[in-house]
This record gives C-alpha cells, structure tokens and sequence, in this order.
C-alpha cells in the first residue's frame, strides 16, 4: 500500500513540474534530497552504533531482568497475557528503555523482537490479540524523557540549545501516551463486548 501511495505522490511531483514547467526544480530537489539523506544517514550512524551496543550489552548483562522486575506492576496491566518476567516483556522492556532515551531507531529492533516473542504465544493466527495492540500503541506514543535523536538533529542544522525543547518533549509524549492507552483500554472493552477482539 505504501509503495502505491509514494508512486502516486512521485507521479503528481511530475505531472506538477511539467505543468508549470519547473522540470529543472524538481530534478534539483531530487538530488539535493538524496545528498541529504546519505549526509543524515552518516551522521547518525555513530549515535546508533553506540546506543545498539549498549542496548546489547545491558540485555546480556542482566539488566533486561532489572527492568522487567521493575516495570512490573505497569506490564501486567498493560500486557495481561504475558509472563512478567518472560521474554515478551524483557524485550518491551528494552523497548521502552529506548523510546525513554529518545532512541527511536535503535528501539525499532526491539521493538521487532518483542513483536516476535508475542506472535509465538498468539492464539489468533494473522490477527493481533490486545497485547500486541497495546504494545504498538505505545511503541508510538513514546515517552522520551531525553529526545536524543531529536537534540542531535536540532544541533545538526545550528540550533545553539538543541535540548530546550525537552519540556515541550516530556508534555505532548506523557499527553500522546495517556491518549493512547485510555483509547486502547476502550477499544479493547468494545472489542469484548462485541465478541470481535480476544
């Protein structure tokens, strides 16, 4: 679907060019574009190397099985179908460990693995149960307590204080992620009720 949806902005840029007869704007565009992407790949590379690494180490460290102890409480509520300490939750826990540095890249292999250690226990084969539902609603709506990807971006382009959005930050993701689970929770209660969600 998403490549349908990029081909037809693609084929409007064209059409656009062509009517208006800036051909030679939209071919500049394309490959300054390119240039930057390459230029913003390389400039994240290092962050995301170390913060993978870390992320790695802390898994074989033990420090997963901190987190899950911790989390806890929060996990059985949110994620009921899974053990509290099982490798479903160690790996939200990462997860969300990520997401709360402003790590979003390199939380997106986590994210992946807690997705997979879900799928192994799902009852509903090709349908998401409540769990992995809660679990994307809130891979999305994220609290960062640090918007590392963000800061290094800001800092990137010449801002002189790239964190000082770190409140406007912790409002809009606290906000975002309460949003996200009450709808959630509500949803997930329709659901039931209707005898459409398990």
């Amino acid at each position: 679907m998403m490549n349908i949806i990029w081909g037809v902005l693609m084929l409007i840029s064209v059409a656009c060019a062509l009517m208006t007869g800036r051909m030679q704007q939209l071919s500049d565009a394309v490959l300054s574009g390119a240039g930057d992407a390459v230029q913003l790949v390389i400039s994240m590379l290092g962050m995301m190397c170390l913060w993978t690494g870390l992320m790695k180490i802390a898994d074989a460290g033990g420090i997963t099985r901190i987190l899950s102890r911790l989390f806890a409480p929060v996990m059985r509520k949110l994620f009921p179908d899974y053990e509290p300490e099982g490798p479903a939750v160690r790996a939200i826990c990462m997860n969300v460990t990520a997401n709360l540095l402003g790590l979003g890249n390199a939380a997106t292999p986590m994210g992946i693995a807690a997705m997979k250690e879900m799928v192994k226990t799902n009852r509903t084969t090709g349908t998401a149960n409540n769990s992995m539902a809660m679990f994307v609603v809130i891979n999305t709506a994220s609290i960062q307590l640090l918007p590392t990807m963000l800061g290094i971006q800001r800092a990137r382009y010449g801002s002189a204080t790239p964190f000082d959005v770190v409140p406007a930050v912790w409002v809009t993701s606290v906000a975002a992620l309460l949003v996200g689970i009450v709808m959630a929770k509500v949803l997930e209660g329709w659901g039931r009720g209707h005898g459409k969600i398990r």
